[in-house]
């Protein structure tokens, strides 16, 4: 492999790190000034540190240039918006009175005011906050948070780069305001917004950075000529500024395709590009476009995304590649490591052979200093790193944890029979009916109940041995006596037993599943202070006995209204996991797929009428390429009908989704072939409902009535407003009345008067109806 010289050695960066801190420090200091025990001071002390810290810890482990800016009390695109001045008209008073309250409440919402709609940050798990635009939009910079941070990083003698979410990419990932017109683009108002980000720039430069970022990754979409022109007008305009630093456009998740030669034309310093996975295709597409002479290149060539440690001489062999077609290659992860846990070495739980199979944050980081350093001074140089790196990969792919023979020969016999259900829908419906005999505008919630202290006491008291088995499991009875008494008080049509003894939808089915691996201190960002511990996926998948009938049952025996049996899809068992990478995805869905059939098949000989199965993921899972899409749609429908194609045509199957845009997965809905699916549509004003009546949905749908990722009570008046806008598109005879999501984190205060209300509303609207009775009603 060639070298380079000394005097252009590589550099190794990351495009962001993880925000919680070690302990979660983050979380506690924001959710403690929510509720009062933590000062405004002390809530921006804590934040403060924790960047230190893990400046500290990057320039520690060898990294050259670190990232200013990603750090967020949030959210990132959230703090772009602030940067911008692109405030709602609604929390223009609350910043003005109090911005750190008026920019949770942007996040949050509070008693009278909405807040912004929240949906996933491309094909991840995480959620960002949509910026509202309109034509009235008028912005201007405040900089002041990226500036502190700058100044930070300087005091403490490094070299910061300043990361900001590019202008394509954020009016990109932007919606009209209410009451914008119809026709509206906010991309439109990109002139508007370049001098702003002119006016940045300008501050960082005078401040001392030598470089920033501005991360477009909307650019690895599909994008039109118009969206290619914008982009080429605004690193035009951009990279012309006479007072500016120098400019690092960095794109990841995917290939930048037709964008690649718009920005390597540009008069900007460097790109940042992603070499993994898909987007293994900017090599060859680097080379069709001649390269980047006299241009900076930052190669991600470690997984930013998922868990598992790199292949280093692979990796260095790809970054030898690039060392022709640049004017310099720097080395770093494939985008923000904000996706991964922060250290493997606390996970002393783990068995000690896995350990050297994983690299979280803290690994990467050490990962893209060796090879930087082996791309600046030779292989031999970082000799011993690539021989343990050698060893642990081999150790991983011989372990016989990662494969079961037995497992793999049941998913080579699967049919496609096996993915169907024996009858046609008009059948089943009917035979549902004749068995359930709901009201019309039948209500139900989600899933989950809320996770009181009490409950997480009482998991944090079994694992210290403080209780036994008998005893926790009696304390989660309680819980399910209580979620099941409520129910029917309030008037719920189908009951849940409320999940009081999940940990997490995803984690809870991992841990009792062969192959799955559960991790003590991996938290990932999900949304704001919401964090979840992702289990890795290492090996085949089954199910050692049923894992959720009992729960079901014991719930089922408290009440005569049917209690749905609750369980996550495989879809979504993937994406919310750190799932191998050693074979094709459809391998592993079908793997999960027949685990779950058999709790399926389980629950419905136990009686349970009703079993939802989730696929929250389905649609943030879906390949940024349309190109790549239908092969994707093909496995992942594929995998949730061979989870409920054995049951009975009376047993009614329902899937939810959330957070995210739907309107572009329409028919992957429609192939799945649930009876009923419930969708996120509060934040979005029910645009889903029309998003299905468009297409022509046959079966029944709930479109959700109520946020559940606010504090804020919604009124039974508003329930009742969005409930009749889904009757503009969906039938009464086939729309439901349910929240967005479950309400595993809301309070139970909030929780109980939101239901009550969504349950006055979905009576209202009966009475509206003249309270027909859908076919084989109870009245």
């Amino acid at each position: 492999m060639t070298t380079k010289p000394a005097d252009a050695a590589a550099r190794a960066t990351v495009y962001g790190y993880p925000r919680q801190g070690p302990d979660r420090e983050l979380k506690k200091a924001v959710e403690g000034y929510w509720k009062g025990r933590v000062t405004a001071g002390a809530l921006r002390g804590t934040a403060a540190e924790l960047r230190r810290a893990n400046w500290r810890q990057l320039a520690g482990a060898g990294i050259d240039e670190v990232p200013t800016g990603d750090f967020s009390l949030y959210d990132h695109v959230l703090d772009t918006s602030v940067m911008v001045g692109a405030i709602p008209a609604r929390h223009r008073a609350a910043v003005a009175a109090d911005p750190l309250d008026g920019y949770f409440a942007m996040a949050r919402g509070t008693r009278d005011v909405a807040p912004l709609e929240m949906t996933k940050w491309f094909d991840t798990n995480y959620h960002y906050l949509v910026p509202e635009l309109g034509p009235d939009t008028v912005f201007a910079p405040d900089p002041v948070k990226q500036l502190v941070e700058l100044a930070e990083a300087l005091a403490l003698g490094l070299t910061p780069r300043p990361v900001l979410v590019g202008p394509v990419t954020y009016l990109l990932l932007a919606k009209p305001a209410p009451g914008a017109p119809a026709d509206f683009e906010p991309l439109s108002l990109l002139d508007r917004l370049l001098p702003v980000y002119a006016a940045v720039l300008a501050g960082l430069r005078a401040a001392g950075a030598e470089w920033v970022q501005l991360d477009e990754p909307a650019l690895v979409q599909d994008r039109d000529a118009a969206e290619l022109d914008a982009a080429a007008r605004a690193y035009h305009m951009l990279g012309s500024l006479a007072e500016r630093p120098k400019l690092l456009v960095a794109s990841y998740f995917d290939r930048l395709g037709e964008a690649l030669p718009v920005l390597a034309e540009a008069p900007v310093e460097g790109l940042a590009l992603d070499f993994t996975g898909p987007a293994a295709g900017n090599l060859d597409d680097l080379a069709a476009v001649g390269g980047l002479p006299g241009k900076r290149l930052v190669a991600g060539v470690v997984d930013g995304r998922n868990i598992w440690a790199a292949d280093l001489r692979k990796a260095l062999a790809t970054l030898g590649t690039l060392l022709g077609p640049a004017d310099r290659v720097d080395v770093a992860a494939s985008c923000s490591l904000l996706h991964v846990p922060l250290d493997a070495t606390a996970e002393t739980d783990l068995d000690p052979q896995v350990l050297p199979w994983l690299a979280f944050a803290r690994q990467k980081t050490a990962e893209i200093a060796t090879l930087a350093a082996g791309l600046s001074r030779g292989a031999e140089a970082v000799a011993g790193e690539l021989a343990a790196n050698r060893a642990a990969l081999d150790s991983r792919a011989a372990s016989p944890l990662t494969r079961d023979p037995a497992v793999r020969a049941r998913t080579a016999a699967v049919t496609d029979a096996d993915a169907r259900r024996a009858q046609p829908y008009a059948e089943r419906a009917a035979a549902q009916r004749a068995r359930l005999r709901l009201p019309l505008l039948p209500t139900t919630t989600i899933g989950s109940f809320p996770q009181t202290g009490d409950l997480r006491a009482a998991r944090a008291d079994l694992r210290a041995g403080r209780i036994d088995t008998a005893g926790y499991e009696e304390r989660m009875r309680d819980a399910v006596r209580e979620v099941i008494a409520f129910q029917e008080r309030t008037g719920l049509d189908v009951l849940v037993h409320g999940e009081p003894e999940r940990n997490d939808m995803v984690q809870y089915f991992a841990e009792q599943l062969t192959g799955y691996l559960a991790t003590r201190h991996g938290w990932v960002q999900s949304y704001g202070t919401r964090y979840v511990r992702p289990p890795i996926l290492a090996g085949d998948i089954s199910r050692p006995g049923p894992m959720t009938v009992r729960w079901t049952s014991y719930a089922q025996s408290l009440t005569d209204r049917p209690v749905k049996g609750m369980l996550t899809g495989p879809v979504t068992m993937l994406a919310w996991s750190f799932v191998r990478d050693d074979q094709p995805l459809g391998d592993t869905a079908r793997q999960v797929a027949l685990a779950l059939r058999d709790e399926v098949e389980d629950l419905e000989a136990a009686g349970t009428a009703v079993i939802q199965v989730d696929e929250p993921a389905l649609r943030e899972t879906l390949p940024l390429r349309t190109a790549d899409r239908p092969a994707y749609l093909a496995w992942a429908t594929g995998a949730f009908r061979l989870t409920t194609g054995g049951v009975r045509a009376d047993t009614q199957v329902h899937t939810h989704m959330c957070y995210a845009e739907f309107g572009d997965i329409v028919q992957a809905i429609d192939d799945l072939d649930a009876d009923v699916i419930s969708l996120e549509a509060a934040r979005s004003h029910m645009q889903v409902a029309h998003e299905l009546a468009a297409h022509g949905y046959p079966r029944e749908a709930g479109p959700g009535v109520y946020d559940i990722h606010s504090p804020r009570v919604p009124g039974a008046d508003e329930a009742a407003r969005l409930l009749r806008t889904g009757l503009e598109a969906i039938p009464a005879e086939r729309l439901w009345v349910n929240p967005d999501c479950g309400l595993k984190t809301r309070g139970w205060p909030e929780a109980r008067a939101s239901l009550e209300n969504l349950v006055a509303a979905a009576r209202a609207v009966r009475a509206e109806l003249d309270d027909r009775p859908a076919p084989g009603a109870r009245r």
